[in-house]
């Protein structure tokens, strides 16, 4: 029984110090972006301020100024330390991976954030001017819009999780195919129901416009042929090659 019980004690003592290293990592890009912390709201909101001008965001709580800067921080701390975060993931599960699994710890990271990076920069310089756009489109004459500090910036960061892990998608697809879990023949043979699902996540996550639906769900499919795409290039199998062969 305690020879069953060690394997998974060192693995438990794996996992501990893989946390630390990711909080000890965060907390210092946590520090550093905390000096910048007005300059970093002035940036966040400046994609809705664009399209209300000479107007400033209101916020009521007695702590929301402070607890803004905070959750501001923290977001741009996560995703400068997001490299760091997904190697110290991935060097965690590469004992149980065979050679030339390892040698993807690499490439998949360095994938992974650059796509996760992409999703939220096509949130922040695309997706969130045709939103605001739309909904000072909308605004009765009679009506004065007071968005709230708060609200947005739930809205914002709510936006910049769908669409980078939507981003995301190529490498969901290529892992998937990699270990076996599906084939490239069972991808394209789901591809419809696929393009069914993105327009239901989009609906689900994104404002109810239809503009700003199709603004994630059209990438959400790119997305899922792209991994397709890739994935048929580097993991053909032998059938597929004997039907490709002239």
């Amino acid at each position: 029984m305690t020879d069953n019980l060690q394997p998974l004690l060192v693995h438990l003592l794996e996992l501990r110090t893989r946390i630390i290293r990711i909080a000890a990592v965060f907390l210092v890009g946590f520090l550093a972006c905390f000096y910048f912390s007005e300059q970093l709201y002035d940036l966040m909101v400046a994609p809705l301020t664009h399209v209300l001008p000479n107007q400033r965001l209101i916020t009521i709580g007695i702590a929301s100024p402070f607890m803004l800067q905070i959750k501001i921080t923290s977001m741009v701390a996560f995703m400068i330390t997001l490299p760091h975060t997904l190697y110290q993931l991935w060097a965690f599960i590469a004992p149980a991976l065979y050679a030339q699994e390892k040698k993807l710890i690499l490439p998949l990271v360095v994938a992974s954030t650059l796509l996760f990076m992409l999703g939220v920069s096509f949130a922040y310089f695309l997706v969130f001017g045709v939103v605001f756009k739309f909904i000072v489109s909308v605004i009765p004459a009679s009506m004065q819009w007071l968005p709230d500090s708060g609200e947005y910036l739930d809205f914002a960061i709510g936006m910049f999780i769908s669409f980078g892990v939507t981003f995301e998608v190529p490498i969901l697809v290529i892992v998937l195919v990699r270990m076996g879990f599906i084939s490239i023949a069972k991808l394209k043979e789901i591809r419809p129901y696929v393009i069914v699902g993105a327009f239901v996540i989009a609906a689900v996550v994104t404002p109810p416009d239809v503009v700003s639906q199709c603004l994630l769900a059209i990438p959400l499919w790119f997305l899922f042929e792209a991994g397709v795409l890739v994935a048929s290039w580097m993991y053909k199998t032998p059938q597929e090659s004997i039907e490709n062969t002239p």
